[in-house]
């Protein structure tokens, strides 16, 4: 169901259908088209197969009508701050003590950053990108690597494709070198997990990506 988060900004709030009471939360950053059918039903998807509370949050709260090309304008305006405040706002409406974070693209860029909260015990970034893209660099956006390089931050596991031009392999090198997991596949490109829809998408590679994704975020 749409909620509103405490700092105004909707999301998609899922509790699973046969579990009444959960104790994990998982907290999904959209990729830049932000909250829509797709994500609604990975959420429940979640929600119902892990037995966990998601909360996914829209990136573009109030502007929810902008186009892609728009919502790409837009990053240079955005600011870390509000995606932060978000990314709490979401962990505390799951109501759960243990959350998780998981992004995807540009949600997977803001899911690295969130792994420096202290609200996530584990964060889990499908593409997300490592620096800021030349054309979305504003006064309010630092780089991920920033918040990966904190000691602090908590366990991470970015999941990459090796064509991928968000993602060139001198950034992730340097990610893996602070200590984040790196699962490359080979001549995938941006965007080949989360929908069946897009080109860029590898079935075989995507199911993989998801149980390695779902095994990080469920520590025994």
């Amino acid at each position: 169901m749409r909620i509103t988060l405490s700092t105004g900004t909707p999301a998609e709030l899922v509790r699973p259908a046969t579990v009444t009471s959960s104790t994990r939360g998982l907290v999904v950053f959209p990729d830049i088209m932000g909250l829509r059918p797709l994500f609604d039903e990975m959420c429940q998807r979640l929600a119902d197969e892990q037995g966990w509370v998601v909360c996914a949050v829209e990136p573009f709260p109030g502007q929810e009508q902008l186009s892609v090309d728009e919502r790409l304008a837009a990053m240079a305006s955005a600011s870390d701050e509000r995606f932060r405040a978000d990314a709490i706002a979401a962990a505390e409406a799951t109501g759960c003590a243990a959350v998780g974070a998981l992004g995807f693209c540009m949600g997977g860029m803001l899911a690295f950053k969130a792994s420096g909260a202290g609200c996530f015990d584990r964060v889990a970034g499908f593409y997300g990108m490592i620096r800021v893209p030349d054309g979305w660099r504003g006064p309010h956006m630092t780089d991920a690597i920033d918040t990966l390089q904190q000691p602090d931050r908590c366990p991470t596991l970015a999941i990459i494709g090796t064509i991928d031009p968000y993602t060139p392999e001198a950034d992730v090198a340097e990610a893996e070198a602070a200590g984040v997991e790196i699962v490359r596949y080979e001549g995938a490109d941006h965007g080949f997990v989360h929908d069946a829809s897009r080109p860029a998408h590898r079935a075989d590679d995507a199911a993989d990506a998801w149980r390695r994704v779902i095994r990080f975020l469920a520590p025994a």
